[in-house]
């Protein structure tokens, strides 16, 4: 049986690096992208490979519309056929209130998680759409907590970049649903990732508010997402999946 192809965006750490490392097991060959930390790529590519797997790394800015080009063009030269996109990049940018937050970095933070998520997108469609040719397939986009509580006085720009994820998520599964493509998404809460131990205090503080009481795990997320790309979820789509403990 050959195997399909999944690129995951982000997918040197974190969220991202876990579903690259469980997506060999569900019958995916694995690209990983990544914009700067090439030896976490390749820790992930080694993992894979070492079980058995099939992966490669593939370096590029998700929010620069060229290198996102350059990325899906590479990644059709190394495997072929793009069957499923995991659009797992993302920065929080700093936590403060909105006063105190940079023109930049607000820029930066809608760039790499809401522009960047739309251009892999369109570039995903252009191939799996049956309209150009395509033989289909299947999105799970990366949402957040903050993107449906706002993350006030903390990641409201955030908050805002993963709002849009999640609604940009429901107009393209509704735009392509006829044309063989399935667009979902996650909407992870508290999760215990490199990002969010960054600020340790902020963990204590949450952790008490969620009712499962505990942090959910980037494995948990990765479980969820390959669900959604699945052929067991083959009449889901347009869905913003909560995987909070019931937060």
């Amino acid at each position: 049986m050959t195997k399909k192809t999944v690129l995951i965006t982000g997918g040197s750490r974190g969220i991202g690096a876990a579903t690259a490392r469980l997506a060999p097991a569900r019958g995916y060959r694995v690209l990983v992208n990544f914009v700067s930390n090439e030896k976490a790529a390749s820790a992930v590519v080694e993992d894979i490979r070492a079980a058995g797997g099939e992966a490669s790394a593939i370096a590029a800015d998700t929010a620069d519309e060229s290198a996102v080009l350059g990325l899906f063009e590479t990644a059709e030269r190394e495997a072929g056929r793009i069957d499923a996109l995991v659009n797992s990049a993302g920065i929080t940018g700093p936590f403060g209130r909105l006063d105190e937050i940079g023109t930049a970095d607000i820029r930066r933070v809608l760039d790499v998680n809401l522009l960047g998520t739309i251009l892999c997108c369109r570039e995903a469609v252009k191939r799996m759409s049956t309209k150009h040719g395509g033989q289909g397939g299947a999105i799970v986009n990366l949402s957040s907590v903050a993107g449906r509580e706002g993350a006030a006085g903390e990641l409201t720009p955030y908050g805002a970049s993963k709002g849009g994820v999640s609604t940009f998520t429901l107009g393209l599964a509704r735009e392509v649903a006829a044309e063989g493509i399935r667009v979902n998404a996650i909407l992870p809460g508290l999760i215990d990732t490199d990002m969010n131990r960054a600020a340790p205090e902020r963990l204590a503080r949450l952790t008490p508010t969620i009712p499962a009481r505990r942090t959910g795990t980037a494995e948990e997320c990765a479980e969820a997402i390959l669900w959604l790309l699945s052929d067991q979820a083959s009449y889901v789509t347009g869905a913003v999946l909560p995987v909070t403990g019931g937060r």
